[in-house]
């Protein structure tokens, strides 16, 4: 890492509820412009006549769209704020916004930037269907025919080979095969069974809903922009018993992943500051901060280790380069794509063998403190838009750790299609 250190500050974020409900009638486009605004011009940002000193945006998005291909310059006009801010688009799936504050980070060590806004959003409602590629042609060109008469010549070309739609999936393109099946192979390898995917859930829950006004309004855009005030999917009343209860959603016969188990799809958008030294200052001086000391990532191939279990490798790495061992970390904050998916890459992580080959380390990590993981919930209970879970994460990580000792350590870990893990240590100042 260079000299320029770079610091994660809160940003604010929509209620996350789930797809075709209370946020159904809002495009990604309108989730993220309430949160850019508030976080800029609110008690989070330097105010909306200071926005020109922020250097980057960054904000990403997974699902594409026809209407936006480079979502942080739109998101930034939609906003109203100055436009002479640098913006750009950034993705790579579920660690979308966790990729913008790492590049932000870069910039930052770099002496290039001295403050970011990086996020992200997701709007699952809205998801665009696609024309197969025959029928796309045929109304292009019907839509540059000219005359009425050249226009029905031409809509009479179509086949009925190309009246199909393509409705974007979660399948893995190289794999065919969806998360939830890849995730079901990881339980099966490394011995998750369902009760512990359950238990890890409820626990998910509980966390969320404890101290869910105190812990999770101060981050919520709540002015009434959006139709609701808070995350709509945490419940306080779900038991072991009633997880028990549900299906296997992937594998009907003998699976042991559930919607219970597993993040629901869902919209939402957040946001995060990404600063130098320098850029603290323009800032309130009262919103909490961590160092961002380290980042990594890694990946995997599919064919021969689970699709999920890349962010093992990325941990495992950046402790070894800090001489550090899993106790040595006192926050854990994952990603909760599925319970079995922490819980494989917990697995792992205590099995020396397996790392030594895979992450090219021949240190023993230790006994992983469980305890320590997702003190307020993650995105089982919370809900997982893709493109923002990263920066929901960030933000919540910065205010854990503000309640924690100087020193403290924190992780942040986040998996992402296509084998990826993406991973960043933080520190309490």
């Amino acid at each position: 890492m260079s000299s320029s250190s770079a610091f994660i500050l809160p940003g604010l974020r929509s209620p996350f509820t789930k797809i075709d409900r209370e946020l159904e009638g809002l495009d990604a486009l309108a989730l993220s412009v309430p949160v850019i605004q508030q976080t800029v011009a609110g008690d989070r940002g330097p105010g909306r006549d200071n926005a020109r000193d922020i250097d980057l945006v960054l904000w990403g998005a997974v699902i594409p769209t026809l209407a936006v291909s480079n979502w942080g310059r739109e998101v930034w006009f939609d906003s109203g704020l100055d436009a002479r801010v640098p913006a750009q688009g950034i993705v790579q799936a579920c660690a979308t916004s966790l990729a913008a504050a790492t590049h932000a980070a870069g910039q930052v060590a770099a002496g290039r930037s001295d403050l970011a806004l990086c996020g992200g959003v997701e709007s699952m409602s809205h998801t665009q269907i696609g024309l197969s590629r025959g029928l796309s042609k045929t109304i292009r060109r019907t839509g540059t025919a000219g005359t009425v008469g050249r226009m029905v010549k031409t809509l009479g070309q179509i086949r009925p080979s190309d009246l199909r739609i393509s409705v974007p999936g979660v399948e893995e393109r190289t794999t065919g095969k969806t998360m939830g099946q890849h995730t079901e192979e990881m339980a099966k390898e490394w011995g998750i069974p369902r009760e512990a995917q359950d238990r890890f859930s409820l626990a998910s829950h509980e966390r969320a809903t404890q101290n869910e006004a105190a812990f999770f309004r101060p981050l919520l855009v709540t002015t009434g922009t959006f139709p609701v005030d808070h995350d709509m999917m945490p419940r306080s009343t779900t038991s072991l018993e009633k997880l028990a209860s549900l299906p296997p959603a992937f594998d009907k016969k003998a699976g042991t992943l559930t919607a219970g188990n597993s993040s629901p799809l869902t919209d939402g958008a957040a946001a995060c500051w990404v600063s130098s030294e320098k850029g603290l200052k323009l800032l309130p001086d009262d919103l909490p901060h961590a160092r961002l000391l380290d980042w990594q990532q890694a990946a995997i191939d599919p064919s021969s280790d689970g699709l999920l279990i890349a962010p093992a490798i990325a941990i495992a790495q950046i402790l070894a380069r800090r001489g550090l061992g899993l106790e040595d970390v006192g926050l854990w904050e994952f990603h909760e794509a599925f319970a079995a998916q922490v819980l494989s890459t917990l697995a792992a992580l205590e099995e020396p063998e397996w790392l030594a080959s895979r992450a090219s380390i021949d240190a023993e990590l230790g006994a992983f403190p469980r305890q320590r993981i997702n003190p307020n919930g993650g995105s089982v209970s919370l809900g997982h838009p893709f493109g923002a879970t990263g920066a929901r994460i960030l933000s919540q990580t910065v205010l854990e750790l503000a309640e924690q000792p100087a020193g403290t350590l924190a992780i942040v870990s986040v998996c992402a299609a296509g084998g990826l893990g993406h991973v960043a240590l933080l520190e309490a100042p």
